[in-house]
């Protein structure tokens, strides 16, 4: 696994993610240079990793970590001019619809809006910072292919936090999820948090960043490049 450190001024210490390196050719070149994944671990630092983040001007950044770890705040707090946030499309249409209302009776509307959203995110090229709790992984092959076609790298932020931590997230923000989910995002993040600590990445993915919850109450921004006048 590649560890890096923090670099940038003393007054605003950040990290940059450049596109990936690409792995040489086989000796006959009957196969293309593809990226070589890298793994960024900022975890057990106590609190001294990156206030920033810098990605390229076309790059996606999905956010995943279990329900509670708190997604939502890190990319109010650190990406508001980038983020698409399933969570603001549930609040919209939690603020129409009567309260009483259970949310798995809107919860297609909610996703279908989501969806759509992301799909206009995406088709205006700049970069995109995505929330995701790791249950859908054909999301982050779509992802993966639009930052392709786009020039652009799909990396992932994963946000390590325990269960009982996760659970007191959602109590505290009134977001509880059913034992049965909770359990079954449980076992999708252990197996992509595992995989990820061994080197192997999601198809399409060029990076991922490994961070605790002091490594993410740390971070402040995540932002893009400026794109090459050229």
């Amino acid at each position: 696994m590649n560890r890096t450190t923090a670099y940038g001024t003393a007054a605003a210490p950040g990290l940059a993610v450049p596109k990936q390196p690409s792995a040489p050719a086989t000796a006959r070149g009957h196969h293309a240079a593809r990226p070589v994944p890298v793994v960024r671990d900022l975890r057990d630092r106590a609190g001294r990793g990156p206030r920033a983040l810098l990605f390229g001007p076309r790059d996606v950044v999905v956010i995943t970590g279990l329900p509670g770890s708190g997604k939502s705040t890190l990319m109010r707090r650190a990406a508001a001019g980038h983020r698409v946030d399933s969570q603001d499309a549930r609040d919209r249409f939690a603020a129409r619809l009567p309260r009483l209302l259970p949310y798995a009776l809107y919860r297609p509307l909610v996703r279908l809006a989501h969806y759509a959203g992301l799909h206009r995110a995406l088709r205006a090229g700049g970069g995109v910072v995505v929330h995701d709790c790791g249950t859908q992984p054909w999301v982050r092959g779509w992802l993966a292919r639009a930052a392709r076609r786009r020039g652009g790298t799909l990396h992932l932020l994963i946000l390590d936090v325990a269960p009982a931590t996760a659970r007191e997230g959602q109590r505290e923000r009134g977001r509880g999820v059913s034992r049965y989910a909770f359990r079954r995002h449980r076992r999708t993040a252990a197996r992509l948090l595992r995989a990820v600590e061994r080197g192997e990445l999601p198809a399409g993915c060029g990076s991922a960043l490994l961070l605790d919850r002091a490594a993410a109450d740390t971070l402040h921004r995540v932002d893009f490049a400026a794109p090459d006048p050229r």
